[in-house]
């Protein structure tokens, strides 16, 4: 009999457990409190949570369920998929679509079927301010350099500033792989945080003045021009930049899903249904990334720490383009919009659409900021192509 328990204690988790697995349970209990309790970006941070949870479990090696590190090469390509699908378990198959690109790509495509174009359109210089947005990327490329972090993995680092998690998961899985937990949580957390993080800095950056500035109404839209839109822009950005190719190209497909008004059921579908199940599998896979002999680490710090920066600066990039379109345009530009240019959508336009009613309780900015909000999301897809077409292997 006492063989029999001694048995059974050295199978159990208890006898295996590694201390950091224990604090890493302990982190995924609080980011599932985070999802569940605060509502902080609960779509994507259960799954990654729960994944967290599952893969730092003191589950015997080789099990149908966890995730093998060893298996991905997370520093070295290229991947043994083969070798994957026959050993591999659970977690490791369905860590397949982020390593290839292929969940971020579909999640872009409902975001782009969810997505109007129209205030971009109606004024074409909110791309300007989605551009200007993006300035947070480059600062924290050039401080991750300076951190000793390889070119790869700043530039992995940096997209956290684009303040878009797929475009980020998508940027990481290319680039560096074995930081893919920490950037999509560090990405994930920051994007939930846009009501706590920018009204400071929009609010340091502007006058009373400024934030009063009420914006015209924006001209109509044709449904015309809304159909050109997506073909113009996959046309021109892919002939300069062919590397962004699956993230714009799902973008905009998904948005002529929407437009063209002749397949309400493949845009119904990437929508809803498609979309809901990508988000399940891409983020309980990218969850299970963050094992612990990897994540607790001084570099996932770092990380989080120049994703913070990066997200500041992205701010404070927006609004000051914002306040230099405020005084060429005679004071017809609130430059509260420019904020909105991070691709937290809509959450960043309804911050600006807040602090523009905080200064003056009759002044409606959403639509207006809804320009660069998406302008923003072509901007870091742009800026996720150029990283990886400098540093990709």
């Amino acid at each position: 009999m006492a063989d029999t328990f001694n048995e059974l204690w050295l199978q159990s988790g208890f006898s295996n457990i590694d201390p950091r697995q224990i604090i890493m349970i302990v982190l995924a209990c609080v980011l599932l409190y985070l999802g569940i309790a605060r509502k902080f970006e609960p779509l994507l941070l259960i799954g990654i949570a729960f994944g967290m949870l599952l893969t730092n479990m003191p589950i015997p090696e080789g099990s149908k369920m966890m995730f093998t590190p060893a298996l991905w090469n997370l520093k070295d390509q290229p991947v043994n998929y083969g070798e994957v699908l026959r050993t591999g378990g659970l977690l490791d198959i369905l860590y397949i679509g982020v390593k290839s690109g292929v969940y971020p790509s579909l999640i872009f495509m409902g975001v782009g079927a969810m997505t109007d174009f129209g205030p971009l359109i109606a004024n074409p210089k909110a791309l300007l301010l989605g551009a200007a947005a993006q300035i947070g990327i480059y600062c924290a490329m050039i401080l991750a350099i300076i951190l000793k972090f390889t070119g790869q993995e700043a530039g992995a680092i940096a997209i956290i500033g684009g303040a878009d998690g797929p475009t980020a998961i998508w940027l990481t899985g290319q680039l560096a792989p074995h930081l893919l937990g920490a950037i999509a949580i560090a990405a994930y957390s920051y994007m939930a945080l846009v009501p706590m993080i920018q009204p400071p800095i929009m609010r340091a950056l502007t006058t009373k003045k400024e934030r009063e500035v009420k914006m015209e109404q924006l001209r109509h839209v044709s449904k015309t021009e809304k159909i050109l839109f997506p073909v113009i822009v996959t046309i021109a950005t892919l002939l300069v930049l062919p590397s962004v190719a699956p993230l714009i190209g799902s973008l905009m497909l998904g948005n002529l899903f929407r437009e063209c008004g002749l397949v309400d059921r493949l845009s119904d579908t990437a929508q809803n249904a498609l979309m809901n199940i990508i988000v399940i599998f891409l983020s309980v896979s990218v969850g299970a990334t963050t094992v612990y002999s990897s994540f607790l680490t001084w570099e996932t710090i770092m990380i989080i720490i120049l994703g913070l920066i990066a997200f500041a600066f992205s701010t404070v990039g927006g609004v000051l383009l914002g306040k230099l379109m405020y005084k060429l345009s005679g004071g017809k530009i609130n430059p509260l919009i420019g904020s909105a240019g991070v691709s937290a959508v809509p959450m960043a336009a309804r911050v600006s659409q807040k602090e523009g009613q905080r200064a003056n309780p009759a002044n409606f900015l959403l639509m207006h900021a809804m320009g660069p909000n998406v302008a923003g999301v072509i901007g870091s897809a742009v800026a996720a192509g150029f990283l990886l077409a400098v540093f990709g292997r």
